[in-house]
């Protein structure tokens, strides 16, 4: 509400609904501005090609309200369009302490789902402002801006119960600080590509069995993962170094995660990897990607083969979140202004540490431990967690080519 603007003070809502088309809103307040009203609060939404244009404008000079009322109508008609006008008083109602944005992903998005997560921001004493579409490709991505209730009870509210909804949710606090997030640090096996690297590597060593064997011992907690790593590496002693080179060529990238990093460089962020697997994939890949950041462990080679061990320091997942850490100390950004991507529990610490953690198609108990999850095969839906829309990436697109 303006400073000039009572709480007490009479006004008129002046809402405008039909097929839209060019020169409505010009028309609306050209109209308007004929009983020298002032605007108070506008809000415009088309969906499908149909408009609902609603204006909060100060009341008419004495005597004009009649006129004003007559004059809209008139004009709505001659546009084919509908006119309703409601008096009232003073401005919208203050928002609720606590203003969060809750962005929620499905695919698809259904309307018991919808339904359920706005029953839930209601019982949470969340009222909701403004409902914005995000994307509508590759999934269905929706923004609820709440206010009235803090951000952490709220997504504890939301989150919890998301995964048997069948649709994805993120809380985030509102406010500019959303838009500063300037690093990312994702994961690489398994998040930012579709392989373990290990076992390309065992693949050409012919021992795939061996590992998977290391591998699941890990798993049942009988292995910690350095134990389980330089197990595994063993397993590769005498391999040609030539392979990596073929390993290299055998990775693949996730769907989505080309489009999701340079849609975050455009923007201004830094990305940057971490990884329990090889700096001679991750450097590869920081090269190939114009990452500003890649750390993973090195596979120690000495007179053109693999020795089965690695060198310098591991990085496990202590390591991940140290790395983070530091990163973002490099980058210049608060770590409450990061954002990590993972899959695994080796991830966790990482996940934690970062302003926001997103798991990404993880086990149950990374997505149960992180701010958020992403359960669809695409990468560059994060993007949409961060408030930006599929406009916004193919106008960029578009851009670079033109």
């Amino acid at each position: 509400m303006s400073a000039s603007q009572s709480s007490d003070d009479l006004t008129l809502l002046v809402k405008i609904f039909g097929k839209d088309r060019p020169g409505i809103t010009a028309g609306l307040f050209d109209t308007l501005a004929a009983y020298s009203v002032d605007v108070v609060d506008i809000e415009q939404v088309v969906t499908r090609g149909r408009m609902v244009l609603c204006a909060l404008v100060t009341q008419p000079p004495a005597g004009l309200e009649g006129d004003l009322r007559a004059t809209v109508h008139s004009w709505a008609e001659s546009m084919k369009m509908q006119a309703e006008i409601i008096s009232g008083r003073g401005d919208n109602r203050p928002r609720g302490l606590g203003r969060s944005l809750v962005t929620v992903l499905g695919h698809p998005l259904t309307a018991e789902a919808t339904a359920q997560i706005a029953a839930r921001i209601t019982k949470a004493g969340g009222n909701i402002d403004r409902i914005f579409r995000l994307a509508k490709y590759p999934v269905t991505a929706v923004e609820f801006a709440v206010s009235g209730v803090e951000t952490e009870p709220l997504r504890t509210a939301l989150v919890t119960d998301a995964a048997a909804l069948g649709v994805d949710v993120a809380v985030v606090s509102a406010g500019l600080h959303r838009r500063a997030q300037r690093l990312v640090v994702m994961d690489v096996d398994s998040t930012l590509i579709q392989d373990e690297v290990i076992e390309l590597f065992a693949a050409h060593a012919g021992c795939e069995d061996k590992v998977a064997e290391v591998t699941a011992a890990a798993m049942r907690g009988e292995l910690d993962f350095e134990q389980s790593l330089h197990a595994r590496v063993a397993l590769l002693a005498g391999l040609d170094a030539s392979v990596v080179d073929k390993v290299r060529s055998e990775v693949r990238l996730t769907p989505g995660a080309r489009t999701l990093i340079r849609t975050l460089k455009r923007l201004g962020y830094q990305v940057g990897v971490v990884s329990g697997g090889f700096t001679q994939v991750t450097d590869d890949l920081k090269d190939r990607l114009g990452l500003d950041f890649a750390q993973a462990n090195t596979l120690e080679i000495v007179d053109g083969q693999l020795t089965g061990q690695v060198t310098g320091e591991i990085v496990d997942r202590a390591g991940k979140a140290r790395l983070l850490r530091r990163f973002a100390a490099e980058a210049g950004v608060p770590l409450s202004q990061t954002v990590a991507i993972g899959d695994g529990a080796n991830d966790l610490d990482m996940l934690n540490a970062a302003g926001l953690g997103v798991a990404f198609n993880a086990k149950p108990v990374v997505r149960e431990a992180a701010h958020t999850a992403v359960n669809v095969p695409f990468l560059d839906t994060v993007l949409y967690l961060l408030g930006v829309t599929r406009e916004e990436v193919e106008a960029a697109d578009a851009h670079e080519e033109g």
